[in-house]
């Protein structure tokens, strides 16, 4: 009899992930002025843990773009966050104000965007 080779079994067995596996690669920011004070940011990322990840992304985009505008707040609007393929992609949009907007998602552009250089996450 004729054994089978290991080779052919080890073949049947799931991929081990790597730690490069979680490791965010941040592939660009595309931002939109739609109207006024309407910003429109669309995201893109590989090895993001989940949608929240993607989120953040957009977020920290947010932060720095009111800065660069001569604004210091935005308050989150709508973000819709899909993947394909390993592919994440984010499209959030957020109002820009100098002063504290009404609402509950609001956000401290100048604290937000040092959040995300502590967490390595890049901005506009």
């Amino acid at each position: 009899m004729m054994a089978l080779a290991p080779i052919a079994l080890a073949a049947c067995a799931p991929a081990v992930p790597l730690a490069s596996d979680f490791i965010p690669d941040y592939k660009g920011v595309h931002t939109a002025l739609l109207e006024g004070d309407l910003v429109q940011f669309r995201v893109s990322m590989t090895n993001a843990l989940s949608g929240q990840d993607v989120a953040d992304y957009a977020e920290c985009a947010a932060a720095q773009y009111t800065l660069i505008r001569g604004y210091g707040f935005a308050r989150h609007v709508r973000t819709n966050v899909a993947q394909e393929g390993g592919l994440w992609r984010g499209d959030a949009v957020y109002t820009i104000s100098p002063s504290l907007p009404r609402g509950i998602k609001t956000i401290d552009a100048e604290v937000v965007a040092a959040n995300c250089v502590e967490k390595g996450i890049p901005t506009v």
